[in-house]
């Protein structure tokens, strides 16, 4: 991931994509439910099925097709709040896969959406979760919209039970909630994950979900997850479901393709739950396609003294919360976020750089003098080297960084250029200073045994890296800056955990050995201090910067 101010797809507040795509079969599969199911409760109870305009729209969008005929999307998840509808359209979507016309038949331009239909041959549809209680709500709905005597039955030969439908001459709806072991090779023709947020590694969820992924992956077929948002830190596989879409989405994975199509609203992360109007903005966004819902009753729920502020925050307004030690929190980091701030050429800037060869990433971010704007130079990560065989370990292209920081030099009028030494001496010790020691203004250690314009060991630096730590937690939660909204460096300023040490806190990775990395924020808690040394020091470089640091 190299550089570049856009805004991070986990701060997006509505994931689906705009508009409706060109081919679909979606809308054969909007008639199917139209003409075959009704509903079997709330406000159109006995009405003929009707989705509303944003489930329509992620159905046009899931059956959407290229022009060989392939499926844009490979896999789906639906994270919504809780009470906007997410058993009620699972179960109408499992129906319409049992007996719909929900694979191509032909392209036909005269259709809508130029695509015409036809059923699956021997339809194996599975609800799945963990336990049979996950699966009750979607199953209810499913024998309430297709009873028996009712014309979807009757039309398809349908034989109804409590957990089970049966096709004559040969499908099957059913409930899974085996072991992996013993769903492994079902040849399933689609699948509804249900309450994903429950899928958790202490019940076995992430290895049931790997075997029914490789049962679809055999024959191209196709999952469909429901979920809210989970409790932090239980390794959900929802949450790696919406990890591997912000991958997609902010160009960190590699696809052939086909993408995740994952549809969420999320409440605006400048909602206060304690302000009445506010939380009832919030509420009217996150529902705002949800009709039945019952705004008074939510706020009353959300305000009252028995409510956990954390379980209100995931459940109504969507929002995934942060582990207990978390550094920063999400939505307070969203809030920061300015993507259309342009740092122009020739603008005063101090930067931090943070390097790795292959353990972590490298990181190089800079911050505008004048106001304190924060904006990500680049983020590298092991393996994007050149020089690699696919048998070595992964490593930093020094290169690549080398002409970035060059470029950066000669881009912006940098007064103070500071950086971690470990991995990277050569360059912070000899090759940066022997091309820059003169344009700096300020120097990274400017006096004592050993001067250094750029180094800046932070092996040494605990007091100095920790006040500074403490601060910029401060100044997040104060709103005390902005931030180029840059996927990688919210990434790693929510992977870091906070750090008792012996000068106060600091941040760390959430383990020792943890693949989630953190040094954009090293780089973050840097550059912030690096320009507080500045904007103290009226002349420079003969003073120390420890004498101006508060």
């Amino acid at each position: 991931m190299d550089s570049g101010s856009r805004l991070a797809a986990a701060d997006r507040l509505i994931t689906l994509p705009a508009g409706v795509p060109k081919l679909t079969l979606g809308w054969g599969v909007l008639r199917f439910a139209t003409q075959y199911l009704k509903h079997p409760n709330g406000i159109r109870a006995g009405l003929e099925w009707k989705y509303t305009p944003e489930q329509a729209r992620f159905l046009l969008w899931w059956y959407a097709l290229d022009e060989n005929g392939q499926w844009l999307f490979y896999h789906a998840a639906r994270r919504l709040s809780k009470g906007s509808g997410k058993s009620p359209f699972a179960a109408a979507w499992a129906l319409t896969e049992f007996c719909g016309p929900v694979r191509l038949d032909t392209f036909d331009p005269k259709l809508p959406g130029g695509c015409l239909g036809k059923r699956v041959d021997m339809p194996l549809v599975q609800i799945a979760a963990t336990s049979e209680k996950q699966t009750a709500n979607t199953m209810r709905q499913i024998r309430a919209m297709a009873p028996k005597g009712s014309p979807i039955v009757r039309e398809f030969l349908l034989d109804p039970g409590r957990s089970q439908y049966n096709m004559l001459p040969e499908g099957t709806l059913e409930v899974i909630t085996s072991s992996a072991a013993t769903a492994e090779g079902a040849e399933a023709t689609a699948i509804v994950a249900d309450e994903t947020e429950h899928w958790l590694p202490a019940n076995g969820g992430p290895e049931l979900y790997a075997t029914l992924v490789d049962n679809l992956t055999k024959s191209g077929n196709r999952m469909l997850q429901t979920a809210n948002a989970p409790k932090p830190g239980k390794g959900a596989v929802i949450d790696d479901t919406y990890g591997d879409w912000c991958d997609q989405e902010d160009g960190r994975a590699s696809t052939t393709g086909q993408k995740i199509l994952f549809d969420a609203r999320i409440a605006p992360p400048e909602t206060v739950m304690e302000d009445p109007a506010s939380l009832r903005a919030a509420l009217e966004f996150v529902y705002a396609d949800c009709p039945w819902a019952n705004i008074d009753a939510q706020i009353t729920r959300i305000q009252a003294k028995s409510a956990k502020k954390d379980d209100s925050k995931r459940k109504y307004l969507n929002w995934p919360t942060t582990v207990a030690n978390a550094w920063a929190d999400p939505q307070q980091w969203s809030k920061l976020a300015r993507p259309d701030i342009v740092v122009e050429p020739g603008t005063r800037i101090v930067m931090f750089f943070d390097g790795s060869k292959s353990r972590d990433d490298t990181a190089l971010i800079g911050c505008r003098i004048d106001d304190g704007h924060v904006f990500t130079i680049g983020i590298w990560s092991p393996g994007n080297s050149h020089d690699s065989d696919d048998d070595e370990t992964p490593v930093i292209d020094a290169e690549v960084v080398d002409a970035k920081v060059d470029w950066a030099m000669d881009t912006y009028d940098v007064d103070a250029f500071f950086a971690d030494v470990k991995e990277w001496e050569g360059f912070t010790k000899v090759t940066w200073p022997q091309r820059y020691r003169d344009r700096l203004k300020l120097h990274a250690v400017p006096s004592g045994r050993s001067p250094e314009p750029i180094a800046w060991d932070m092996r040494t630096k605990d007091y100095e890296f920790t006040a500074a730590a403490e601060l910029v937690e401060t100044e997040i939660a104060d709103g005390a800056f902005t931030h180029d909204g840059h996927p990688k460096l919210r990434e790693h300023v929510l992977n870091a955990v906070r750090k008792d040490g012996r000068f106060g806190i600091s941040i760390q990775k959430k383990t020792p050995n943890s693949a989630e990395k953190i040094d954009g924020a090293v780089c973050l808690i840097g550059v912030r201090h690096v320009r507080r040394l500045v904007l103290k020091a009226p002349t420079v470089p003969e003073r120390s910067n420890e004498a101006f640091f508060v």
